[in-house]
């Protein structure tokens, strides 16, 4: 009878210790340490290890200290950035800051990527956690790795009663926007670093899925965002091999911005309030050779290298990216979370191609998948960000996790929404213009036939000119008017003055009759260039481009889809080039294209 007294008493001290525990946990999620008031919020910041116990710089930003079984957003931050995108109280970013989803009753989960910044990125954090950090470098968004992490952390949120399960919704831009939309195609799966995929369970084997995802400025194939051949289909599937029969044309002024951005500090990310300091060492690459998965420096420098991109170097690189990288090689096997994607027009690094080419398989597999779909002129360079369309952006992501993560009545609307670019960037954008997909915005088009031979050569162009529209050097202005003088060894077609307006919303699209020439035919490429010349003829502003591997015979290709107001009085002009550099990356070798029966296509909206 005592003992059962004392095992008794022994239960109640226990019972006592794990609900003093529970409040602990409650009030310090993922076991942070820093934690007090914050503009409103209560705020919880340090070190949370991964599942592979890299440390990773995090915060939690709660509705109040107690708060129990919120709905989730994670923001996940751009390349070269870390949490700190979010955690500005004057500033929306792409998603809005964290204190104002906090304040709007959700918890919210803001972490520096592994091998950035806090998390094993700087000296500072890898001298303090030297074991832990031995593997914590840069993955470059690897589903296995970086998108796993984010599952990890929402998982032990779950667990610890801070986030409710059925209520899981991510959303960031750039690096984050490709990591959400990963997040949104395994949606209740985990793929583990041999590659396969299992179930999604929290440490304790709660079920877990994403409930709702906002990427912005996405990628969802990295090969065909970073070398791009003119393959990817607007209107239309875009097949599973496009983008590497052949490989394109590496984006190479955006590509070696990004590997410096890797390394040293280029732009935000330190702390709100700390200086910035240009060159501050901030990120850890694998050493080359160290890890073939992760080996970030060596891939650069092989396709920096160039054509011909053959061999078994390049095979690896490429099944890397295709297979851990990029969301349209998920099994998709699985309908995605409902999805709501803002690109930008003017986004010469993801063009809002990258959001197409998955929303069209997606559509076309579910019918009824949620999607909707936000263009307009922001994202990288040379995006204008108009505040009009920012804030579109940011309200729309608030409705769509209001929806999808609270029930909260009044359906978002799904199907695609365009604002059109307009110059100078003071001026507002023409719109929003709405259709039930990305096609039905163009009900019709201008087509121009040219029959005239005209020969493109790899060293054609006006160097001035391409450097003036390099997002990376060139000032990313996508409102710069360059001189619309005729360029040696391009072709040029123009298409009859505009007696009324036209609004172009769509790609480009172009056939020709191609015959290649020169020391490797293979290597060759073409540079398009869509402009609206002026008036009075005297200059000219970019409104689309893309990049092509020709070959002998019929070609067909789009360039990225825009949306211009061309008004009464100016001319259209297709230019074709050997080369877009230093944006695209030169060929190796000379050629030549002659190019005929030329046949342009132009959606313009109803």
């Amino acid at each position: 009878m005592g003992a059962r007294r004392g095992f008794a008493g022994l239960a109640i001290a226990v019972g006592l210790v794990l609900s003093i525990a529970g409040t602990a946990r409650a009030a310090n999620p993922l076991g942070l340490g820093d934690c007090g008031r914050a503009q409103g919020t209560y705020q919880c910041s340090g070190l949370a290890k991964t599942w592979d116990g890299v440390p990773l710089d995090t915060t939690v930003t709660l509705p109040s200290e107690h708060a129990r079984h919120l709905p989730l957003v994670v923001e996940i931050h751009g390349f070269g950035n870390s949490k700190w995108e979010y955690l500005d109280p004057e500033s929306t970013a792409y998603t809005d800051n964290a204190f104002h989803w906090a304040r709007d009753g959700y918890a919210v989960l803001t972490y520096t990527a592994r091998g950035l910044w806090g998390s094993c990125g700087t000296p500072e954090s890898r001298l303090a956690s030297p074991v832990d950090c031995a593997d914590g470098y840069i993955h470059l968004a690897d589903v296995r790795y970086e998108v796993r992490d984010t599952q990890t952390l929402i998982g032990r949120l779950v667990d610890q009663g801070v986030a409710d399960r059925h209520s899981i919704g991510v959303t960031g831009d750039s690096y984050g926007g490709g990591q959400s939309f990963m997040l949104a195609a395994l949606r209740d799966r985990v793929m583990l670093p041999g590659g396969k995929l299992v179930p999604w369970r929290s440490p304790r084997g709660t079920p877990l899925r994403i409930a709702a995802a906002a990427p912005v400025i996405p990628w969802t194939d990295l090969i065909a965002a970073a070398a791009p051949n003119g393959s990817t289909r607007a209107n239309r599937i875009t097949p599973r091999n496009a983008s590497v029969t052949p490989v394109g044309v590496e984006k190479a002024s955006f590509v070696n911005a990004i590997f410096a951005a890797a390394q040293t500090a280029t732009g935000p990310g330190q702390p709100v309030g700390e200086p910035f300091i240009p060159g501050r060492p901030m990120g850890f690459l694998s050493p080359p050779g160290t890890d073939p998965e992760a080996d970030v420096t060596s891939w650069v420098k092989r396709t920096d290298e160039g054509e011909p991109y053959q061999g078994k170097e390049v095979e690896f690189i490429l099944d890397q990216l295709r297979s851990y990288h990029s969301a349209y090689y998920i099994d998709a096997g699985e309908r995605p979370a409902p999805l709501f994607v803002g690109s930008g027009f003017t986004d010469d690094l993801f063009p809002v191609d990258e959001a197409l080419r998955f929303a069209n398989r997606t559509r076309k597999r579910y019918p009824g998948a949620p999607i909707s779909l936000l263009f307009g002129d922001l994202g990288h360079q040379r995006a204008s960000n108009k505040s009009r369309e920012r804030d579109r952006l940011v309200s729309s992501i608030h409705g769509w996790f209001d929806h999808y993560l609270r029930g909260r009545r009044g359906h978002p609307r799904n199907g695609a929404t365009a604002y059109v670019d307009t110059c100078p960037r003071s001026t507002p954008s023409l719109g929003p213009f709405h259709a039930r997909t990305f096609a039905g915005l163009s009900g019709r088009a201008l087509r121009f036939r040219s029959p005239e031979p005209q020969r493109i050569l790899s060293t054609g162009g006006d160097p001035q000119v391409g450097a003036a529209l390099d997002p990376a050097a060139g000032g990313g202005n996508a409102c710069v008017s360059v001189s619309s003088r005729p360029e040696p060894g391009t072709a040029a077609y123009d298409l009859p003055k505009r007696h009324r307006g036209a609004t172009l919303i769509g790609a480009p699209s172009i056939k020709a009759q191609l015959s290649v020439g020169g020391a490797n035919p293979a290597n060759a490429q073409i540079a398009a260039r869509l402009w609206d010349v002026s008036r009075d003829g005297s200059g000219q502003r970019l409104v689309a481009r893309g990049t092509y591997r020709p070959h002998e015979g019929r070609n067909r290709w789009q360039l990225h889809p825009t949306a211009w107001r061309f008004k009464k009085g100016h001319t259209p002009r297709l230019q074709l080039l050997g080369s877009d550099a230093p944006y695209a990356r030169p060929s190796n070798g000379q050629f030549q294209v002659d190019v005929k029966s030329l046949r342009l296509r132009l959606p313009i909206h109803r």
